[in-house]
Parts: structure tokens; C-alpha cells; sequence
């Protein structure tokens, strides 16, 4: 691992190691697929106009210290709800966490260790805007423990960048690339396509020249119309026009051609990569395995102590009450559901089918306790929407292991539909 101001105790691990040895139970079906932790920063500099997430702005400085206190006793309370997992990844997300001081980050960073063994290969990622007052920051964050950063440069065209609500040029998307090459180990890059005007070769020379930056990862978004933000309310008033079905399935099929000739072909539906540089903290959403939440509007999805339940976790999404309510009872929990075995096996599916490696009949059936009717499998082989795959592991039953086709991607939620009936 990199440098931490303080290194977990050997009491704090050895307690760990003893409440481990305690826990009981057959596994859940998710829990061979990873545990992460994902951490929110819910601030940014600017609410970009399509954007849908918990981001907020605020006009006074952030008390961020105060916040580094909440995020260790919300990690803390939920490191007790999981005492036996080895944390393979850990993700910074947001919000813009590239406005947190290095020194706020590497405190949160330390408490996942002192509470949790950590895996000395764990993927530790960031994401961060391009704007050169963050970029100088770089070398803070790789000190810290980041190693591998996730840019949202969004576009590589300045008109675009400004319709985006974009606080960066194409200059500054270009240098805070260059610098992350030169100093994370890994690095990815996001780009919205299907905008207002775009067309299938303005989109391939755009695409193409994101390439020549690219690391060994890219995601690559359809830009999609989310209600409650501005661009939903300027569609509706007619002020805004984005790409048809047919013109966005056209460029997405592009997308895809022109990123396998390059050599970072899909892996997930949106996502890119040179094979063994894949996300491994998004993979775990897609494996549906088991993650830990935390911050604000963080959700997660824990594996209860008798080994065999799971629940869906959320946490307050505005900033100040999740502040007070951690100061008040140690986290900001407002949802704290177990889900139905139904429940689970659609999430399974919804999640798993987006991935090129395609899914496990076997391990839907163990999560939802029902079968898939094999009538509703065979009329999507027989339409082309899916196909079956050769078994991962030996001894397995081939005939148990899907993914969804080029075709069967473009109608991704129908070809779920139908299977989930």
C-alpha cells in the first residue's frame, strides 16, 4: 500500500481477526463476488445541467474536518455490521472528491484500515474534474493512497464542454490526462456521446482522439435525460433535441466497434477497457456482490450476520442532516431494507446482464429461489437477444451461463423484463 499518516494497530487488527473467528453461517451467494467501500463527497463547484446525482454547491466553505469525523463514525458503525470481509476496493466518489483536501482523504483512507483488513493489491480510485486548480493536486492524492483516477472530462469539444456546464476547456482536459498518466498507476476517463447535434463521424473523430489519450480504460455514457434537471425541463419546453433511438443505437454501435479495434473493448455496457484493467469496484456492482456505503446519499448492499439475508442501505442525501444525524446516533442511515430473494434475483439480473462475461442461471436461481422458465431462455436465443457461454469454471453446467448480444445490449431492459417475469 502507499503511504498512510497512520498505520492500522495490531490490537485494532487482532480484534478484527477474533470477531471473524465468532462469525457463522453458509455464505450468501454474493459473497464471493468482492466487498467494497464506496465513500460520497456530495459537493462540487457546479451543478452541471444533466446531472442527476447527489451533488450540491455550497457558496461558504466546507467544514471539512467536521466531516472527516462524521465519515469515521459512520465507517465505524458500519465495520461492526461486516467484521469478517476483506475489502478489495475502495471508491472516492461524487459530488466532486477532488475538492477534498488530500489530508481529509487519507483520514478516511485510514479509517477503512484501522476497521477493516485491506487487501494489499486493492484498487483505491478517485474521482476528479479537470480544472488545473485540482490536477496540481494529483500528486497529494497518489501520496494518500490513490491508485487509479477517474476523470470526467465528458467531452473533447469546447462548445459541448460549455453546453455540459463544464467548468474545464479541452486544453485543461488534456493536461489533467496527461498528468494522471504520469502519476496514478491506472486511469480512466469519461465521455458523453448522443449530444444535441452529434452525428456518427463528428462522434467517431472525437472518439478516436480520446483514444490516443486513453490509459487503459474508458467510459463511455449515452447522455440521457433525467428527470428534475434542467435539460429535462428544457426538453420539455422544446429548447432541447437529443438524438433519436435509432441515431443513438447507430452511435453506440460505433462506440463499440471503434473501442474493440483499439484494443479496449466493452467489458460492461458503458464501460471499456484493455483486458485486466476493468473497474474492479464497479465489477462489483455488476457481480452483485457486497459493497459499504457511506456519506451522503451513499447506498449500499450488506450481507446480514447470519450469513444468508441482504440489505439495501441508503443514507440521508442532504449534507447538513446526514452530518447531524451521524453526530447524533454514528451514521446517516435512513433505509435499511432486507430484500426479498424476488428482489435480489432481479437486481442480479439487472446488474449482471450489462456485462460482457454475462451471468450465472444457477446463482439467479440460489439468490431468487426460482428457476428461469426455459421457454422464456429459448425464445431469446432464438431472436438473437442473448447467448450462451462456455463455463467459467470446470465442472460447471454450461448450459446455465448467459449475456445479452450487440443486439440484446441496445435492448437491454426489455431482454431483462422478459426474463425476470
Amino acid at each position: 500500500m502507499e503511504h498512510y499518516s497512520d498505520n492500522p494497530k495490531p490490537e485494532g487488527r487482532a480484534l478484527a481477526a477474533a470477531v471473524r473467528s465468532g462469525s457463522g453461517g453458509p455464505d450468501h451467494p454474493t459473497r464471493n463476488a468482492g466487498f467494497g467501500i464506496y465513500v460520497h463527497w456530495p459537493f462540487c463547484a457546479a451543478k452541471c445541467p444533466y446531472c442527476d446525482f447527489n451533488s450540491h454547491v455550497r457558496h461558504k466553505p466546507v467544514d471539512q474536518a467536521r466531516f472527516l469525523a462524521a465519515f469515521k463514525s459512520e465507517i465505524a458503525h458500519f465495520a461492526e455490521r461486516t467484521p469478517d470481509r476483506q475489502v478489495s476496493s475502495i471508491f472516492f466518489g461524487g459530488g466532486t472528491p477532488s475538492l477534498m483536501e488530500p489530508e481529509i482523504l487519507a483520514g478516511i483512507l485510514d479509517a477503512i484500515h484501522w476497521h477493516w483488513a485491506v487487501e494489499p493489491e486493492a484498487e483505491i480510485s478517485m474521482e476528479a474534474n479537470p480544472q488545473s486548480v485540482e490536477a496540481d493536486r494529483f500528486k497529494a492524492y497518489r501520496k494518500a493512497g490513490i491508485n487509479r483516477l477517474s476523470l470526467g472530462v465528458q467531452a473533447l469539444n469546447d462548445g459541448d464542454l460549455k453546453f455540459l456546464g463544464r467548468l474545464h476547456n479541452v486544453d485543461e482536459a488534456v493536461n489533467a490526462i496527461e498528468l494522471a498518466r504520469q502519476t496514478f498507476p491506472r486511469l480512466s476517463f469519461d465521455l458523453i456521446y448522443a449530444r444535441p447535434g452529434q452525428n456518427v463521424k463528428d462522434w467517431t473523430e472525437e472518439l478516436k482522439r480520446a483514444l490516443d489519450y486513453a490509459a487503459d480504460h474508458l467510459s463511455l455514457y449515452q447522455l440521457t435525460i433525467e428527470q428534475e434537471t434542467p435539460f429535462w425541463a428544457l426538453q420539455h419546453a422544446g429548447k432541447l433535441v437529443v438524438p433519436s433511438q435509432d441515431e443513438a443505437a447507430e452511435l453506440y454501435q460505433v462506440t463499440q466497434a471503434i473501442c474493440e479495434e483499439a484494443g479496449l473493448p466493452a467489458y460492461e455496457t458503458s464501460n471499456h477497457a484493455v483486458p485486466g484493467a476493468e473497474s474492479r469496484h464497479n465489477l462489483i456492482y455488476w457481480r452483485y456482490g457486497e459493497y459499504v456505503g457511506v456519506g451522503p446519499g451513499a447506498h449500499g448492499r450488506l450481507v446480514g450476520t447470519n450469513g444468508r439475508s441482504r440489505f439495501a442501505t441508503a443514507t440521508e442525501r442532504n449534507p447538513e442532516r446526514w452530518l447531524s444525524l451521524v453526530e447524533a446516533n454514528q451514521h446517516g442511515t435512513i433505509t435499511d431494507d432486507e430484500l426479498l430473494a424476488e428482489e435480489q434475483g432481479d437486481e442480479f439480473l439487472v446488474m449482471g446482464l450489462r456485462l460482457h462475461e454475462g451471468i450465472d442461471l444457477a446463482r439467479y436461481q440460489a439468490l431468487s429461489g426460482r428457476r428461469i422458465d426455459p421457454r422464456r431462455v429459448e425464445d431469446l436465443l432464438s431472436h438473437n437477444m442473448i447467448e450462451r457461454l462456455a463455463p467459467i469454471a470446470a465442472g460447471s453446467n454450461s448450459e446455465d451461463r448467459i449475456r445479452a448480444t450487440k443486439d440484446g445490449a441496445i435492448v437491454l431492459d426489455a431482454v431483462v423484463a422478459d426474463l425476470a417475469i
